[in-house]
């Protein structure tokens, strides 16, 4: 018995937030998607950064491309990501064909120094749809408010899209809107919307960081045991709850209109994407995040640790529609507690944009220290 291939039976599709060189060259990721049933890979900065950096993976591109000390790192980690993604979508192909396009997905990211330019995001999306050149591919698109008006877009050119850094069902609405007001205009100009494909992604863990600080906080401040024991109650609980009164949402917007009309020309629903599923603190289990969140038509992306620790231990049931009114109860104790989760989810946003583009610099500094490394042996030689 394998619980990651269990979920799908629960219409979850598990997807790996990881990739590396030597993911794809060991046959690793063959591996995962044949014995665990794995359907897709994301990548970010983090990943990216992190394969360079602690590996020899790249020695090779680095060294061509950089060798005589004018490479560029954008256009070197370009170079190094393209390979890769394109090589992890050769080998996900399979899952595209055999799902009827509805898994087998690889997702690059347009860079973070654009999360607040519309124009700019589409134009590298744009051209990383070009560069890449595969069927299968999803470009991360983060949720902002700039954001929302190039998915649509580049859903209307029929450009594939993994919408990135989304908390706020609020935020998450929008998108699905511009999903399908992308979609429209795509079925108007003629192109196939059923090769056209979108996954939303909310991210669980980090709500319950930030919320559980704010708890915190109050807690040392409560008058009496029992509205410690109120403040008590929330932590841990509320990034689940807003994940689950998302798919509620979810679910209502697929029932509309506008939605059963494009579904009749063959379009896909804009799944949701549980991201961030890592258990950040060590008092709550290391699958909460994987165990509360099994639905229907729902994709989870697992880091490695967490996917090992699931494939152990894990524990299938039909999770993300129980207790939904315990959640809103639960929404609804957060507003009482005195914490606002507009301003956390705001927060949490902002401190996103702020992180991808952090480690965006720290990727590039690692490429043009590799870059450095390789002139000077060349130089050597």
């Amino acid at each position: 018995m394998n619980p990651l291939k269990d979920l799908n039976e629960f219409g979850q599709s598990v997807w790996l937030d990881f990739i590396q060189r030597k993911l794809l060259t060991g046959g690793e990721l063959k591996r995962l998607v044949e014995e665990d049933g794995l359907k897709g890979v994301t990548s970010n900065p983090a990943i990216f950064e992190k394969a360079i950096a602690d590996s020899d993976d790249y020695d090779d591109v680095i060294a061509e491309m950089g060798g005589d000390g004018s490479a560029d790192p954008k256009g070197v980690y370009e170079a190094i990501a393209t390979r890769d993604i394109q090589d992890a979508a050769d080998v996900l192909r399979p899952v595209y064909d055999e799902t009827g396009r509805r898994d087998g997905y690889v997702s690059l990211e347009v860079s973070p120094y654009l999360a607040h330019d519309t124009e700019g995001t589409v134009a590298e999306a744009r051209r990383l749809w070009n560069t890449v050149s595969r069927d299968n591919l999803l470009i991360k698109v983060p949720g902002t408010p700039a954001g929302v008006p190039a998915i649509e877009q580049l859903i209307g050119e029929g450009i594939s899209v993994n919408v990135t850094l989304l908390f706020a069902r609020e935020a998450y609405e929008q998108v699905a809107q511009a999903y399908i007001r992308g979609l429209a205009k795509a079925a108007a100009d003629g192109l196939d919307v059923g090769r056209i494909a979108s996954v939303a992604s909310f991210f669980i863990s980090r709500i319950d960081s930030l919320v559980d600080g704010a708890l915190d906080k109050r807690l040392e401040n409560a008058d009496g045991e029992a509205e410690k024991e109120r403040l008590r109650a929330l932590k841990g609980k509320v990034a689940i709850a807003n994940a689950k009164l998302t798919y509620k949402r979810y679910k209502e917007i697929m029932q509309g209109e506008g939605w059963q009309a494009l579904a009749g020309k063959g379009a896909r629903p804009q799944r949701l994407l549980w991201a961030s599923t890592s258990t950040k603190n060590p008092d709550y289990p290391d699958v909460l995040y994987v165990d509360e969140l099994i639905g229907e038509d729902t994709v989870n992306t697992i880091p490695p640790a967490t996917l090992d620790a699931f494939r152990d231990h894990g524990k299938i049931r039909k999770s993300l529609e129980e207790d939904v009114e315990d959640a809103a109860a639960t929404m609804d104790g957060l507003e009482r507690a005195g914490v606002s989760m507009r301003e956390i989810t705001d927060k949490l946003l902002e401190d996103g944009v702020r992180l991808f583009s952090e480690a965006f610099d720290k990727l590039l500094a690692a490429v043009e220290e590799e870059c450095r490394k390789a002139a000077d042996h060349g130089q050597a030689g």
